[in-house]
Parts: structure tokens; sequence; C-alpha cells
């Protein structure tokens, strides 16, 4: 049977767990389907104990959490924010939004985070903040960061989109820095369709976020009988999601431990299955620090070149396989040249990293045939020396 006959394996499938229809149905019976239910309780006590956050807030998405995060800082127009270029642009927009300026330094060649060598340079007298982004769920160099942070008298924020379940020096991400933004995207390895949170550490910081997340009013110590009317005490908007939501969060919460066991397995599998052919043909793999423990939420191929990235992609396309590339550099995109400026020395190891990155499928339900599949189609293209 040729390739082209079997149905293609996809580069990602959302993951339903088997608990997640049956609370569904009890939070939609319960008749409690906005926010701040039983279920929005449940499952942030659940995020609390993964993350070893001190306080968490569900969000509607990760963007909105840094939209929280930026009106949290106070920032004002002309005000700066450091963060990297190889990045989604939720990461600038929830600060551009406030008129502060993105502030785009370029990344490491190795884990492809933002290069803390170089976020120095790009302080200037309006920096107010740094925005670090683990990439696939591979820590930032985060005591570097943190003491370069307290040296200038900067917030450090965390954009932990990619890294639920992963560890810095026996730290959970999302622990570091004032706040961190979690996503629960489809395409996250926990997941509830479109959802986030807001992890934060300090207790008066939460309370204004709760406030911040429910439209700038107390509404929620009004339900929680601590006044007895709620009215307009801060600038806001509407960052809670359905306790529905909540609900399909819980479930996949309670089985983060058998979501990311199939996960590390695909990962691993693809990071020895394909080792000596990438060696032989001149493609780098992720590379992950002993230090750090990652979440495998994605696994990456570096290609030589932009021509040999989409042959690449071509080739596994020919062999059904659904891979894909990811960011543009932020700081060329039409919004980043217009709302943010660049580094002294440029991006140049971002525009290369974006030019030569491919994901390969990674999912719970990728099954061992399908696990074979990929590496075969991999290992069948040829790099041209």
């Amino acid at each position: 049977m040729s390739t082209t006959s079997l149905t293609a394996v996809p580069f990602n499938r959302t993951h339903v767990c088997d608990n997640e229809l049956g609370y569904l149905t009890e939070a939609v019976r319960q008749g409690f389907t906005c926010g701040d239910g039983p279920f929005t309780r449940r499952a942030t006590e659940l995020l609390r104990e993964l993350t070893g956050a001190g306080h968490a807030l569900l969000t509607t998405s990760c963007t909105h959490a840094l939209e929280m995060s930026a009106i949290l800082l106070d920032l004002r127009p002309g005000d700066e924010v450091i963060m990297p270029s190889f990045t989604f642009v939720s990461t600038a927009n929830a600060y551009a939004l406030r008129g502060a300026v993105p502030v785009f330094v370029d990344c490491r060649p190795d884990t492809l985070n933002i290069d803390e060598r170089l976020i120095e340079a790009a302080i200037t007298g309006r920096t107010r903040a740094v925005v670090v982004v683990h990439y696939a769920g591979v820590a930032c160099e985060m005591d570097a960061v943190q003491a370069l942070a307290d040296r200038y008298g900067l917030a450090v924020v965390e954009d932990n989109a990619h890294g639920l379940g992963g560890f810095y020096r026996n730290r959970p991400l999302g622990s570091f820095g004032c706040m961190a933004a979690q996503s629960f995207h489809a395409t996250k390895n926990v997941q509830c369709g479109e959802g986030g949170a807001l992890l934060l550490q300090d207790a008066a910081l939460a309370a204004r976020a709760e406030i911040i997340r429910e439209k700038g009013t107390d509404r929620s110590r009004f339900y929680r009988g601590q006044v007895d009317k709620y009215q307009w005490i801060d600038i806001g908007s509407s960052y809670l999601p359905s306790d529905v939501l909540a609900a399909m969060l819980t479930a996949q919460l309670e089985s983060f431990g058998s979501i990311q066991a199939r996960r590390h397995t695909v990962w691993q599998a693809y990071h020895e299955g394909l080792s000596e052919w990438a060696g032989d043909n001149g493609v780098a793999q992720p590379v992950v620090p002993e230090d750090r423990r990652h979440p495998a939420h994605l696994y990456y191929l570096l290609l030589p070149d932009l021509h040999h990235r989409q042959a690449f992609l071509a080739h596994l396309a020919a062999a059904g396989v659904q891979a894909a590339f990811h960011y543009q550099p932020l700081h060329h995109a039409v919004a980043g040249l217009r709302y943010g400026r660049t580094a002294p020395g440029g991006c140049p190891v971002t525009e290369h990293v974006a030019d030569r990155l491919v994901r390969l499928p990674l999912f719970a339900g990728l099954d061992d045939a399908g696990v074979t599949r990929v590496i075969e189609a991999v290992r069948g293209y040829r790099v041209d020396r």
C-alpha cells in the first residue's frame, strides 16, 4: 500500500480524557455555567499544586493572562518591556496594547530561548520588565535573568505557554518572577479548547488581579460575602472563563501524569530514533541542559537552511506526515516594526532559526505505529551537501 493511500499522521490531535464528558455534563446540570464555579475552584487548586504558585486565576486565554500582567505592572505609554523576538504575537501584543514598547532580543542558538547575555544591552531608563518565554518548555536561564532584573529593579514575567510540567533546577516553571501566564489552548499538553491562567506569588497583586479579571469590579468579594455590594474598583475586562471550560480543564489536570508519560515516550522515541540521521545530515535536535526538565511540549528539528526546510516539509507531506514550521521573527513583522524596537545587535540567530525549524507531530494520542511512520519518513530525507 502506498503512503499516499494511508491516513496522514496529523500534526496535532486534541486529547480528550476519560472523565471529561462526565464533568461537562455535571457542570451543565448543576446550573452554574458562568465563571468561578465549583470546577473553577477544583482546576485552580490542581494548577497551584502543579506549579507551586501562591495564587492562580483561570483566564479565557494565555493572551488575556498576559494582558492582565501588563495592567498589573501599571505600564504607561513609552515604557519598555524586553522580550524575545522568537515568540508568539501575544507576548508582544499584551504590552503594546498598554502603549508600552516591546524590545526584541535575540535567542540562544541552543535552547532557542531569549539570550540572557544580551538583555543588559537592551535596558534603558524606560525599561520596566523582562518577559521570558520557555521555548518548547525548556527553561530560560532564570538565575541570570532574575539577578539582572534585581540589579536594575525590573519585573520578571514568565510566558509559560509551553512550560507546564517543566522545571529549572528542580523548581517548577510558572513559579518564577512576579507573574506567569499559562495556556490551555487545544494545542497544549493540557487543554480546554481555549483557556489560560495567571499565576502570582504576591497576595496583594493577586487580590488586584482578581478585580481586573472581573471587569474591574470586586464582584468576587461580593459573592464570598466580604462586601454587601460590588462596584467598579479598577480598570479591567471580562477575563473569567466559563465553569464548563473549567470542567474540561479539571479532567485534563487530573490526567496530567498519564498525558505527560505518553508525550515523553513520543519525544524520546524521536530523539533516539533520529539521532544518527540528524548527525549524518547536519540537522540539529533539541537541546535540554542537564539542570532542566522539559514537559515534552513539542519536538523540533533545525534543517541547514530555508531551502532544505521547505523541501523537508514537502517530503514529509508526501509521506503522509503533517509537520509545521513555527514562529516568524516579531522584530521583522509589520506590527513589530510599528510598535516595537530591536535591541542592539539585531536578532540574527532568531532569523536563522525561524527559517530552519520544523516541528514533528506530538500528542498524547499518537500511537507507536504513528511514531514509527514519522521516524521512517524523516529518515527518508537526505540533505544535499
